[in-house]
C-alpha cells in the first residue's frame, strides 16, 4: 500500500482514518478539503480544482483523505488501495453534528473555513447514501481489478483494519 484513497460520507470518519494510516505507514496525508475550499467555504473553479488533484496524485506515494466523487475516477486509477468507509448515516450525521458543536467557528477542514450549522450540508449527508454512494461504488467497480477495495462499516472493522497493516 502506497497509494490509498480513504473516501465516504461526511463525518465517516475519513480524516481519523487516514491519519491513523499516515502515522502506522509513515506515508504522508493529503486531506482535499484542505486544497478544495478556499475561505469562507467558496469552492475551488473546477478546472484549477482538477489542475490541483492531477498535482496531488502525482507523487509516488500518499494517502488521500477526501471523497469528491467529480475527480474520484483520477483518483482510484492512481490509487493501489481504496478503503470505503459506509457507516450508516445516522451516525454520520451526528459525527458531523458532534464536530460542529465541538469547533464551531474554528477553521477544522480547511483553513478560512470555520466550522458552522449548515442545514443544506446535513441535507448533503443524509442524503450520501443515495445521491453520492452510488457514484462512489460505481468508481470503485470500474477499478477493482487494479486496486485493493477495504470496506470499512464499524469501529471495530476499522481497528481491525489497522491492525492487520
Amino acid at each position: 500500500m502506497k497509494r490509498i484513497a480513504v473516501v465516504g460520507s461526511p463525518g465517516s470518519g475519513k480524516t481519523r482514518l487516514a491519519r491513523e494510516l499516515g502515522i502506522r505507514t509513515g506515508i504522508e496525508v493529503i486531506s482535499l478539503d484542505h486544497h478544495y475550499w478556499q475561505p469562507q467555504w467558496r469552492e475551488m473553479p473546477a478546472q484549477q480544482w482538477r489542475a490541483i488533484h492531477r498535482a496531488l496524485l502525482s507523487a509516488d506515494q500518499w494517502i488521500v483523505d477526501g471523497t469528491y466523487v467529480d475527480t474520484i475516477d483520477d483518483r482510484l486509477a492512481a490509487a493501489d488501495t481504496v478503503v470505503v468507509l459506509r457507516y450508516t448515516r445516522v451516525r454520520c450525521v451526528l459525527r458531523v453534528l458532534r464536530r460542529i458543536l465541538l469547533h464551531y467557528g474554528n477553521d477544522v477542514q480547511a483553513p478560512g473555513c470555520p466550522e458552522k450549522l449548515s442545514l443544506e450540508f446535513l441535507r448533503y449527508v443524509w442524503r450520501f447514501p443515495l445521491d453520492q454512494q452510488p457514484l462512489i461504488d460505481a468508481s470503485v467497480e470500474r477499478h477493482r481489478s487494479t486496486i485493493t477495495v477495504v470496506q470499512v462499516t464499524s469501529n471495530r472493522e476499522r481497528v481491525r483494519f489497522l491492525a492487520g497493516l
